[in-house]
């Protein structure tokens, strides 16, 4: 029979839709992440969201794929899947359970019980989403907090993010950042289909959510005297009465693509422009912001502590205020400085430390991952050894 170091670490991951479907950032990090643990060897089990996949293959890319059901209402469909997915992944044969989003916090109680070793990616501050009122903020922050009684290994993607989990619930986290794929060169031909030129336009890529920001950089674009376009990349899934008021808003300069799901479109929209405007408030490491540096983009984002932390303080980009004259006196300087803004896109990949590597951020999970199997080894064999004593001494 083989010994337990013989055998291969399995690790189950769960809360995001699925694999290989990529939406969103969750999405994108059990892709990078999945498919390089593979790699090094690890059984990896992703559990999939089943109203999400018309073809359900029990493996990809060696990756093993569970698909469970949900509630599929708005508020509820998430929890939902991630629930039923903790219990069957506590019933299977997995070493670890790798959980992201802060809203499956409580959940962590069900591998508790079963005791299954597991890690949490809590992301960013859900609770002060402007989505997320009344109760849902309440849930998001309990939730958040139940996660770190809960697991045994709270992961924040940032310092910042880092920081606030110790002030407000006391609770130690290791810091993994998110990973970027950088790329020098895209076919520029593919922002033709939208009528566009080379550094034409300003870009703002992401959901179209209050907390992004949209409406402030859109009020400030319109205030601007630019003859430049603002290209906005990203939308919702659903009928939404604020992105309606944004596509209402009567300027020609402004150009709504929706969702853009070939990444070849989607880097040359990058490469090309003339600037990009981050405004993301909650988050740690954002995703968009790691594709505006990798991507040579010179950046114009919000003034946070974590953009600020993700720019280096100001050292790969600019910031604005959250208010619209803030966007339109930017605009101003960066149309007014031509070299120092090619110099932003000349230097923005050297802003990819190691920190936001794959290949490093996967060998950081794979030693939290290999030090939670250990201890769990060790404590069933200390509890084996400690209950045959006590048979033995009765």
């Amino acid at each position: 029979m083989n010994s337990k170091k013989d055998q291969k670490l399995k690790v189950a991951i769960l809360g995001a839709k699925g694999y290989p479907y990529v939406y969103g950032g969750y999405d994108t990090m059990v892709k990078e992440l999945g498919e390089r643990l593979q790699k090094k060897g690890v059984e990896v089990t992703v559990y999939c969201h089943r109203a999400l996949f018309k073809n359900r293959p029990p493996y990809v890319n060696g990756i093993k794929l569970v698909y469970t059901p949900a509630i599929e209402k708005k508020s509820l469909t998430q929890l939902t899947h991630s629930f039923v997915s903790m219990l069957h992944a506590c019933f299977s044969d997995v070493d670890v359970i790798f959980v992201v989003n802060s809203g499956n916090g409580p959940f962590g109680i069900i591998s508790k019980i079963f005791r299954k070793p597991t890690a949490i990616n809590v992301d960013g501050l859900e609770w002060l989403r402007p989505k997320w009122k009344g109760f849902g903020s309440k849930y998001f922050f309990w939730a958040s907090k139940m996660a770190t009684k809960f697991y045994d290994q709270i992961i924040n993607d940032s310092d910042e993010m880092q920081r606030i989990y110790k002030e407000l619930f006391n609770a130690d986290s290791k810091v993994i950042a998110y990973g970027a794929n950088p790329s020098l060169s895209s076919d520029a031909r593919k922002i033709q289909n939208w009528g566009l030129e080379k550094e034409g336009y300003f870009l703002i890529v992401g959901r179209l959510v209050p907390d992004n920001n949209a409406d402030i950089i859109i009020s400030g674009f319109v205030k601007s005297n630019s003859k430049r376009k603002l290209v906005i990349v990203g939308d919702v899934p659903f009928q939404d009465d604020y992105v309606d008021n944004l596509k209402a808003i009567q300027d020609k300069r402004l150009l709504f693509t929706g969702y853009v799901t070939d990444p070849e479109e989607l880097k040359a929209l990058y490469h090309n422009c003339y600037g990009y405007f981050h405004g993301h408030e909650y988050g740690g490491t954002n995703p968009a912001m790691l594709k505006a540096l990798g991507y040579g983009c010179a950046i114009l984002a919000l003034n946070t502590a974590f953009n600020q932390e993700m720019l280096q303080n100001g050292k790969h980009g600019w910031y604005f205020e959250k208010n619209p004259k803030a966007v339109s006196e930017l605009i101003h300087k960066a149309e007014s400085q031509p070299e120092a803004m090619q110099s932003l896109r000349d230097n923005a990949r050297s802003g990819l430390t190691q920190k936001y590597n794959w290949d490093h951020v996967t060998d950081q999970y794979l030693e939290v991952f290999q030090h939670l199997s250990k201890n769990e080894a060790h404590r069933l064999h200390r509890f084996r050894i400690d209950n045959s004593d006590q048979i033995f001494f009765v």
